[in-house]
């Protein structure tokens, strides 16, 4: 490719040279000259027809430098997520194309999605290939709509690329989706092999992806209440609190504890008080939004970081899952599952380890008040006896 550009580069110098002599002539001529006339226009449309060449052959090398870089930067992440946005960079790469879609189920069965060049509406809803169940290979489909959505002005997707991801043993693990936008215009056969190539040449760092994700989750995962644990609560937690301060976002925690847990316990053994616990992870878990951060940080405390939310979002969480575990019976004689709650939203100065301290003490007060019920934080104040709540 190289060496194209620097023939193309030197035949036009060549050309340019001559036309200025022919001009030159020209100019000195008192007679009109014809065929020097037909010459200097033919080598000027040689000349234009070389540079135009020679942009294209340039854009080309340029576009292919790009995607062998992106191509050669897919195995350089074990994270799932963003090596699926490599992938989607090198396939915005490829001529033709207007947005893409990329779908990989995770180990546990949950899809994972990224797209790139689509609108919000098409995210939510995007196109399908309309084959139901694997793809038997790649297919193409066109997209027609009504004559009250469609129109020349509207840049709707009119057609589709879908691309099986087969993994080993010719395992589907998702698909690649390509789509242009251009009305009557499909890519070429060229520009599908090259996307069929991205596909294939990204199998095998998807399935280490997928692998350190599930070993990952398994290292950031409670084995009994299927939460997060304490160490991932407490980066998670030093991680918001960060990014709060610096973009001065709301961010509120708030910290449970099953009510009188031991005796808990001593009525129904510590196997069945086990279910317990699951059961009001369970209950928190249906109570969260999906941005909240779920974690058991003890035996019988639970943890809630919530991203921008304020302590009013942090009571409203609370009623959910007190009215929840309410509902729960335990023991032949009915009791019900209690738990009390507090609560603290980030102050400006707070600190990871201050913000928790002040829910902490929000929480105890909470027990000293009756239990069953929840408490806000304080500006300033800590919990000064850590273990006087273990036996509630």
């Amino acid at each position: 490719m190289a060496t194209t550009v620097v023939i193309i580069a030197a035949a036009l110098v060549a050309a340019a040279v001559v036309v200025a002599v022919v001009s030159s002539r020209r100019q000195r001529s008192a007679a009109p000259q014809e065929d020097l006339v037909r010459a200097v226009d033919e080598m000027r449309s040689k000349m234009d027809a070389l540079a135009g060449e020679l942009s294209g052959a340039l854009e080309r090398a340029e576009q292919e430098s790009r995607r062998n870089r992106l191509f050669g930067e897919l195995g350089g992440s074990i994270d799932l997520e963003e090596l699926m946005d490599r992938v989607l960079d090198a396939a915005m790469e490829i001529p033709g194309f207007d947005a893409a879609m990329m779908v990989v189920e995770r180990q546990d069965g949950a899809p994972a999605l990224v797209t790139r060049g689509m609108t919000v509406d098409e995210s939510a809803r995007p196109p399908t290939s309309g084959v139901v169940g694997t793809l038997p290979g790649t297919i193409t489909v066109s997209y027609r709509y009504g004559r009250d959505r469609d129109g020349p002005d509207l840049e709707l997707i009119r057609g589709g690329a879908f691309i099986p991801l087969m993994g080993r043993e010719l395992r589907p693990v998702g698909t690649l989706s390509l789509f242009w936008r251009t009305p009557d215009l499909e890519p070429s056969a060229q520009d599908i092999e090259q996307a069929e190539q991205l596909a294939a040449s990204s199998i095998s760092a998807i399935e280490n992806a997928r692998r350190y994700g599930e070993a990952r989750k398994l290292a950031e995962t409670d084995a009994l209440t299927g939460l997060f644990n304490q160490r991932y609560f407490q980066e998670t937690l030093r991680r918001e609190v960060t990014r709060a301060h610096r973009y001065q976002r709301k961010l509120t925690l708030i910290v449970f504890d099953l009510d009188d847990f031991k005796s808990i316990n001593d009525q129904v053994g510590h196997l069945a008080g086990d279910r317990v616990l699951a059961q009001a992870a369970d209950r928190l878990r249906e109570a969260v939004r999906s941005v909240d951060v779920a974690s058991r940080i003890g035996g019988d405390e639970f943890a809630v970081i919530m991203p921008e939310s304020a302590a009013e979002d942090g009571e409203q969480l609370f009623r959910r899952v007190h009215n929840s575990m309410r509902g729960t019976a335990l023991g032949p004689d009915e009791q019900r599952l209690r738990l009390s709650g507090g609560i603290a939203e980030l102050l400006h100065g707070d600190t990871p380890a201050s913000l928790f301290e002040r829910a902490d003490a929000a929480l105890y007060r909470a027990k000293e008040l009756g239990k069953d019920r929840v408490d806000i934080a304080r500006a300033g104040e800590v919990r000064m006896d850590p273990e006087a709540r273990r036996e509630s």
